[in-house]
């Protein structure tokens, strides 16, 4: 089984658990034994699926403006929810492969698996809502047609992106590519280093 194969049935449960409620107030029932990859997973696409949703919520027009501002901390916090998950996810695949021969003209990559993995989530909630629009009853034939002729090419996205994480891994594996994971650095989350923040403290 390839990496993405694990993955992608692991997005599929996580975001139809979350859809059986359909509330972004529903507590997590993480299936996976904790400390696991699956677990990391799940929670991954259970995170992006949350937020897919506050993004829906927060284009409201009507929103109460002190609600829409309570659900943009929200989001922060779930971005860096997000960030938190595909660094772990990339240091199990860093662990894993840490004893792999570097070929002397092994090359770098321009993202990490992880970030990869974190689109191919993305694309699974992509495919899932875009489906769905498929299916409306309250929508036109125009509408319907040109939803499916946008799930089609997702799909085949999905396709190619498992493709390609699945032979970065394998290059990483063989030592033809390695990896470097480098920490997110959002300055604006840091009471240390946004100025907003530092220049309000002792006020």
């Amino acid at each position: 089984m390839s990496f993405t194969e694990l993955c992608n049935p692991i997005f599929i449960q996580a975001i139809n658990d979350y859809h059986l409620k359909d509330n972004v107030d529903t507590p997590i029932n993480n299936p996976y034994e904790a400390g696991t990859i699956e677990n990391s997973l799940y929670l991954k696409c259970w995170i992006d699926t949350v937020q897919w949703h506050f993004e829906d919520i927060i284009r409201d027009p009507a929103i109460d403006p002190v609600e829409a501002l309570q659900l943009k901390r929200r989001i922060d916090k779930s971005n860096q929810d997000r960030t938190d998950l595909v660094e772990q996810i990339d240091s199990y695949l860093r662990d894993k492969y840490k004893d792999v021969v570097i070929l002397p003209e092994a090359r770098l990559n321009t993202e990490s698996p992880a970030w990869a993995i974190d689109r191919l989530s993305i694309l699974a909630l992509k495919i899932y809502h875009m489906k769905e629009q498929t299916e409306r009853t309250d929508a036109d034939a125009a509408h319907i047609e040109k939803c499916r002729a946008k799930l089609d090419v997702l799909l085949q996205q999905q396709v190619d992106l498992g493709t390609a994480i699945d032979q970065l891994l394998e290059d990483i594996e063989a030592g033809r590519k390695y990896m470097k994971v480098y920490r997110q650095m959002k300055m604006y989350n840091d009471p240390a280093t946004n100025p907003i923040l530092y220049a309000n403290k002792d006020k």
